[in-house]
């Protein structure tokens, strides 16, 4: 594998110690993926910040939202003993046939003058609402389409996880759309740009007993409804993506035809980055896909941490040749890296984008 990516000397240009907690007595246990955009000559950065009380021994909690409680929130807390107590995996834990999350999560504001040094904003902006996310906000992508920003992020609750849109033109105002993708539905990516007249994005169904973790495409009249779903790419046997693939950011506009950055995982859940080229005209037909991953977690802030060897982006900036990307590391840090346009288009030849 030829590395891509040239990873900020800063890196980790975020950490949870840099971010206040939103409540008394919690900690910020994790910064994740933020989205990426420009806004009024900054860059801004939208984490997904992961919090929850901290921990005593002998006991598990964890936050959950409720709108009927006096707080907005209740803890829900178990002994670490109980024989009906589960830990799956670091981010989840099981309760007599129940599921929770360790963490809960929201997005918040970080702000650049020169993309490498991010402060950000003392509170959330985006908490859960509702009864489809009273188990957090996740992982937001965000699109620029004319003077409106299109956030799509992962809805999560004890109904499933789904995609949740909402639009700004300031960020300061917000308006929620609601879910836009029913369960069991994540990493939405807006394209930046109306092909004849439409909206199109990628996302990923999960599959239970049949299918599996693939991108699909969609296209919309307003941006809203969706319709005409499509698997355009599908994990490989054997591969750095054999496990699960799923978009990061917006498609990228180039003379080739729309070039996509997407995360893939293997059968040990190690998250690599690898790209998509679809046709500039018909997106559904993909021309070409990574055969070996364009960057792979290789320093020790991306093999080591909550969830160790992960690279996940799904916030870039574009200009002309450079790609810069803001990602998150072994679900614990955010940096960032840069890699060419051309660069990347150059390690994707035709002939290999069979799903």
């Amino acid at each position: 594998m030829v590395e891509l990516a040239r990873r900020f000397e800063s890196n980790p240009i975020l950490r949870p110690g840099d971010v206040k907690t939103s409540r008394a007595g919690w900690t910020v246990e994790c910064l994740l993926n933020p989205g990426a955009f420009r806004y009024q000559g900054r860059v801004g950065l939208l984490l997904r910040v992961a919090e929850r009380p901290v921990q005593e021994a002998g006991w598990v909690s964890t936050p959950v939202l409720d709108p009927a409680s006096a707080e907005g929130v209740r803890i829900v807390r178990f002994k670490t003993d109980d024989p009906r107590l589960g830990y799956p995996d670091p981010r989840i834990f099981r309760y007599d046939g129940l599921t929770y999350l360790t963490t809960l999560s929201h997005l918040r504001l970080a702000w650049s003058d020169d993309g490498v040094r991010f402060v950000a904003d003392d509170v959330p902006t985006i908490i859960g609402h509702g009864v489809h996310e009273t188990f957090g906000v996740e992982d937001c992508r965000v699109a620029r389409i004319g003077e409106r920003y299109y956030l799509t992020y992962t809805a999560v609750s004890e109904c499933g996880v789904a995609v949740g849109m909402i639009q700004t033109a300031d960020w300061k105002v917000f308006e929620r759309e609601g879910i836009i993708i029913p369960p069991h539905n994540k990493d939405c990516a807006v394209f930046e740009d109306k092909i004849d007249g439409e909206y199109f994005c990628l996302h990923r169904p999960t599959g239970v007993d049949l299918g599996g973790n693939y991108i699909w495409m969609a296209r919309s009249p307003d941006g809203l409804h969706w319709g005409d779903h499509r698997c355009i790419a599908k994990t490989r046997r054997d591969s750095w993506d054999s496990q699960r693939v799923g978009a990061g950011a917006a498609p990228i506009h180039t003379d080739r035809g729309w070039l996509a950055i997407y995360h893939g995982a293997d059968s040990g859940n190690v998250y690599r980055l690898g790209a998509l080229l679809m046709d500039r005209d018909d997106p559904y037909r993909v021309i070409a896909r990574s055969v070996e991953p364009v960057m792979a977690p290789s320093a020790e802030y991306e093999r080591k941490g909550f969830v160790g060897g992960v690279v996940f982006c799904n916030g870039q900036i574009v200009e002309g040749d450079q790609l810069t990307i803001y990602y998150g590391a072994a679900d614990t840090v955010v940096c960032g890296a840069r890699l060419s346009v051309r660069e990347v288009l150059a390690t994707l030849g035709s002939g290999n984008a069979a799903l």
